[in-house]
């Protein structure tokens, strides 16, 4: 029976453009190997488009486990180099919303990320899928990847989610609902909305939008803010933040293994927060798909 205890050796690959990446590279480098951690090499990656074809080399040199350090569009822009091999996807949240490490049960600070990975366990999760592209957590198509795709790098470097927060107030402006058509196999659902959210996990945008979303449910769960207002799309988000009663009042949702979604008009895709796919696009779950360090 295969062991869930995680390894001792490990490569640490950190995104050196997100927003604490290049300040806590050399602490979390002491730390992991205080923590036990052997690591067989340290690389601070200063262009994020290197960060994949690093973590494909060194998965294909051996490493039992990578520690991959940056936000959510850091650990989805890797995670394809995970999927059907024995290597163990560990992270350090050092992002903005760092919803990954939320669904995990990762914690945010340094110091309680390294306690997963020296003293955690290892754990099969799914992950979602927009045509052949694999995600960790959640994607989104709407405002959110016109917010992604705009918001500048200082405002969320220096001002995190508040920064996304003030960038998303003027993106509603200009935004405009569109037709959504979510086909689940059986039937087709037409229906007017706002955002949709693809959820592999429960957070996005740093927080918690469904109770029903699971890492390792076997399932995609797909949530539609419905109806034409702009007004009834920022009530949903403020609702979901303070987690009032009725937070999932504007909002619907639909559970299954795949769904085909189409939009009048296309609209483009946000996954993990970067903007890399445009509808119609199939969406699905991959189950068991990779192993992770998650807490005990």
């Amino acid at each position: 029976m295969k062991s869930n205890n995680l390894p001792r050796d490990a490569v640490l690959v950190v995104n050196a453009g997100s927003r604490k990446g290049d300040d806590l590279f050399e602490e979390a480098k002491a730390k992991l190997m205080e923590a036990g951690i052997n690591l067989v090499d340290a690389v601070d990656v200063e262009d994020p488009k290197d960060i994949r074809s690093i973590v494909r080399q060194v998965i294909q040199d051996g490493a039992p486990m990578v520690i991959v350090g940056g936000g959510d569009g850091s650990l989805s822009g890797v995670v394809d180099e995970f999927v059907g091999t024995d290597c163990v996807f560990a992270i350090l949240p050092l992002g903005t919303a760092n919803s990954s490490a939320r669904s995990l049960g990762v914690p945010l600070d340094l110091d309680g990320a390294i306690e997963v990975i020296a003293h955690g366990k290892r754990k099969q999760i799914d992950l979602g899928m927009i045509d052949q592209d694999y995600f960790v957590n959640a994607a989104s198509l709407g405002l959110s990847p016109i917010i992604g795709e705009t918001v500048p790098d200082g405002l969320k470097r220096y001002l995190g989610r508040f920064g996304y927060l003030f960038w998303a107030i003027k993106c509603l402006a200009a935004f405009r609902p569109f037709k959504l058509i979510i086909d689940d196999g059986t039937q087709k659902h037409r229906l007017w909305s706002t955002e949709v959210r693809i959820l592999n996990g429960s957070y996005h945008g740093g927080l918690e939008l469904s109770d029903n979303a699971k890492i390792d449910s076997g399932q995609i769960l797909v949530q539609a803010v419905v109806g034409k207002s702009k007004y009834r799309l920022a009530w949903d988000w403020y609702a979901k933040a303070f987690k009032l009663r009725d937070r999932n009042a504007n909002a619907r949702e639909f559970t299954g293994a795949s769904f085909q979604l189409e939009t009048i008009p296309k609209l483009k895709i946000s996954i993990d927060g970067e903007v890399l796919a445009t509808t119609p696009v199939q969406v699905r779950v991959a189950t068991k798909a990779i192993e992770v360090a998650c807490p005990l």
